[in-house]
C-alpha cells in the first residue's frame, strides 16, 4: 500500500469487479456496511423479438468504493475477483484513489441516467483546451469540471474527469455556467 493511504479516514477507490460483477460487489460491499457506486445508464436491446430499455453500468467491471484501506482489503479479500484500479508510479502499480469532491461531482452526473450522458476513455478526451467552470441551477447544480467541446457534440459540455479512470460529460445551457478559471492561453480556440 503506497503512503498516502495509510491513514485511516475513508477514500473514494475506484476498483474493476471482473467477469461484469459490479452490480455483484456493489450489493454485497453495501451489506457489508460500505459505500459503493456504480454508474448506470438506459440501453435499449432486443429480448424475444421486443425492444427493452434496461439499466445496466454505464461503464463494464467499474465501480467505486467510499472506504478505509483496511476494509478495502478485507473486501476484496472475499471477493477474489474485486481489484484495484491502478496507475504507474516509478515502476508500480498505486491503487487509484479519488478525491471526495471529483467524486461527489461524478455521482451527481452519472446519478441522471434520463439526461444524454458520455462516458470516456481518459486518452479520449483533451481537457487541456477547455475551461475550469461550476454550474448554478439545472440538475447539475454545483458540479465542477472542465467546459470543452466534445467530439460528435454540437455543443460544448461540462466533463467531470477522474484522473486516470474516465470522464463523463453532460450538456449544461450556457447560461449555468461560471467560469472559475479562463481557458489556457495557446490553445487556439
Amino acid at each position: 500500500m503506497p503512503a498516502n493511504t495509510a491513514d485511516d479516514s475513508p477514500r473514494w477507490w475506484a476498483m474493476s469487479a471482473v467477469y461484469g460483477r459490479s452490480l455483484q460487489a456493489k450489493q454485497r460491499l453495501e451489506e457489508s456496511g460500505l459505500e459503493a457506486f456504480v454508474p448506470m445508464r438506459y440501453v435499449l436491446r432486443t429480448a424475444g423479438g421486443r425492444k427493452v430499455r434496461e439499466l445496466l453500468p454505464a461503464v463494464n467491471n467499474l465501480l467505486f468504493v467510499r472506504a478505509t484501506a483496511d476494509a478495502v482489503r478485507a473486501a476484496k479479500a472475499s471477493m477474489p475477483w474485486l481489484h484495484y484500479l491502478v496507475r504507474r508510479e516509478a515502476g508500480r502499480g498505486v491503487p487509484i484513489i479519488v478525491p471526495d469532491r471529483q467524486m461527489r461531482d461524478f455521482i451527481i452526473l452519472a446519478s441522471h441516467t434520463e439526461e444524454r450522458l458520455d462516458y470516456f476513455a481518459p486518452d479520449e478526451l483533451h481537457l487541456e483546451a477547455g475551461a475550469r467552470v461550476r454550474v448554478h441551477g439545472g440538475p447539475f447544480d454545483g458540479v465542477e469540471g472542465i467546459f470543452v467541446r466534445v467530439q460528435g457534440a454540437r455543443s460544448r459540455r461540462v466533463v467531470v474527469y477522474l484522473e486516470g479512470v474516465m470522464g463523463i460529460a453532460a450538456a449544461v445551457h450556457p447560461d449555468y455556467i461560471e467560469v472559475l478559471s479562463p481557458v489556457p492561453a495557446g490553445t487556439g480556440r
